[in-house]
């Protein structure tokens, strides 16, 4: 009689657990999805998965969805139009494609006037296929996609030729990888950085080593209270480009800020 108690005690805990668990809400990763274009895709197929891909999971509305912390690409700005119609005219002698792809793939090439940040673009996430159908997307606004298959195809022959990608940094030094991996474009610490995301000073004091740690490797795993209009915006896949020694340097780093 008494085994049996103790099983059925065992297994309503069991019930009580599986409950709570299925019960909180769970939050996934908006993790960039991989494309794959044929020689002959078409303008309508690139600027849809641009589309896709600039609302969800390449992040872009976080900092260009609001007017303070970059230039908002779908609206007017400055006058001059939305980006479709203003990309070829930022660099003279460049055209529009040209403009928007090395914008991405190197962020800190033109920096917008107007007290603006350099773009946080973690260009190595995705493929060569996604950042030519964002720069199709981007070109549909207002402007001519002139994005074609030749492109994708000549992007995605890199992308197999490419070694696999290794850390950002070569250095162990807590801010070298910080600023490596541009994690202050978003975060503050000690007055350098960005006030988008959580504030790094004192983050040690306000959440445990583990949840900071658990915050690099699966970063949409928790959101800090407040920040839930920023979920998705950290690079799902950020802990890989980190090596282990350097994840352990950055959490023990993070978790001394003690404020």
């Amino acid at each position: 009689m008494t085994n049996i108690k103790i099983l059925g005690v065992m297994i309503g805990t069991i019930a009580i657990y599986t409950w709570i668990a299925n019960a909180i809400p769970q939050i996934e990763s908006a993790v960039p999805e991989e494309l794959s274009f044929s020689s002959d895709v078409s303008e309508a197929e690139l600027v849809a998965a641009g589309a896709e891909l600039y609302s969800g999971g390449a992040g872009c509305t976080t900092c260009h969805g609001l007017e303070t912390r970059a230039p908002n690409l779908l609206t007017g700005f400055n006058g001059e139009g939305t980006i479709g119609t203003r990309c070829g005219t930022r660099v003279p002698g460049q055209d529009c494609k040209t403009y928007l792809h090395e914008s991405m793939m190197n962020p800190m090439a033109y920096v917008v006037e107007g007290g603006f940040d350099p773009m946080v673009f973690q260009a190595r996430v995705f493929s060569g296929a996604q950042i030519w159908a964002l720069v199709a997307f981007l070109q549909d606004q207002g402007g001519v996609v002139t994005v074609t298959g030749a492109d994708v195809a000549a992007a995605e022959e890199a992308d197999a030729a490419a070694p696999a990608g290794g850390p950002m940094v070569a250095s162990n030094d807590p801010l070298d990888i910080m600023r490596g991996n541009l994690c202050l474009g978003c975060h503050m610490l000690e007055g350098e950085g960005a006030e988008l995301g959580p504030a790094f000073d004192g983050i040690g004091s306000r959440i445990t080593t583990d949840r900071i740690r658990r915050s690099i490797i699966d970063p949409a795993a928790e959101i800090a209270e407040g920040f839930d209009h920023l979920a998705g915006s950290m690079p799902p896949n950020l802990a890989d480009m980190l090596t282990a020694r350097q994840l352990e340097v950055l959490v023990d780093f993070l978790a001394g800020q003690g404020g």
